[in-house]
């Protein structure tokens, strides 16, 4: 499955993989959907859709910005929104029921439509690496990636998004001193970022933490590993 590393990947040491395809693998759909969720994507996403046509467009007057790839049910999404109003955040997620689920804690019933909105928040949903590209350089404070897909089988390790060449994407778009937060609990995820980041030089060393640190907002996938007894690692990475 080995190849020669392309230009993206330049940095990043001995580490060859294949290029990430450009597709979506992740699941987008699951089960149907409740006439509320159709609603909410058809009548409530328009309003937040991040545009990456005019990049951060709307998103003046905020300290920072902040960006989400796969944010899941959303529980991670909203509390960083309340815990830092100064702060913007484009969240991602491609998996309809995700983004229904978000957005139905939004906005009360019936008013998909009409009711107000949170100003420091915007949602992509399609490929995190699309938004990625449309950034300007050193526009965003902080990345965070939080107990991923892990595509634990090696010959599916393209469709991790840690990956050597989507470090590159990462770090143009993150300021100097930004920070990449990464979470997962799943062994082969974990010894693999330690070998992708092992080759790079984006991002300051840095050891894997096992307890959440305290600044970070839990989410449900870490309760779900922890209730199997299994160990999350935490890295805090720094743009350098």
């Amino acid at each position: 499955m080995r190849s020669a590393p392309r230009s993206g990947a330049e940095g990043l040491g001995a580490l060859r993989v294949k290029k990430p395809p450009e597709r979506l693998y992740g699941r987008q759909h699951g089960h149907a959907l409740r006439p509320r969720q159709v609603r909410l994507l058809a009548e409530t996403l328009p309003r937040l859709r991040f545009d990456p046509a005019a990049p951060l467009a709307g998103l003046g007057g905020f300290e920072a910005i902040a960006f989400e790839i796969g944010f899941g049910g959303g529980e991670h999404a909203l509390a960083e929104i309340t815990a830092h109003p100064e702060t913007a955040l484009i969240a991602c997620e491609v998996y309809a029921n995700g983004l229904a689920s978000l957005l139905g804690r939004l906005v009360p019933e019936g008013g998909e439509a009409s009711a107000p909105l949170p100003a420091n928040l915007r949602i992509w949903g399609d490929d995190a690496r699309i938004a990625l590209r449309a950034m300007p350089a050193a526009s965003l404070c902080r990345v965070f990636l939080l107990f991923p897909d892990p595509w634990p089988k090696a010959r599916h390790a393209k469709r991790r998004f840690v990956h050597p060449e989507n470090l590159p994407l990462v770090a143009r778009a993150l300021r100097p001193g930004g920070e990449w937060r990464i979470a997962t609990d799943d062994p082969t995820y974990q010894a693999w970022v330690g070998e992708v980041l092992a080759g790079q030089r984006f991002f300051a060393p840095a050891t894997p933490m096992t307890t959440r640190p305290p600044d970070w907002t839990p989410t449900r996938y870490e309760a779900k590993a922890l209730a199997a007894g299994r160990t999350p690692l935490y890295w805090s990475l720094q743009r350098v």
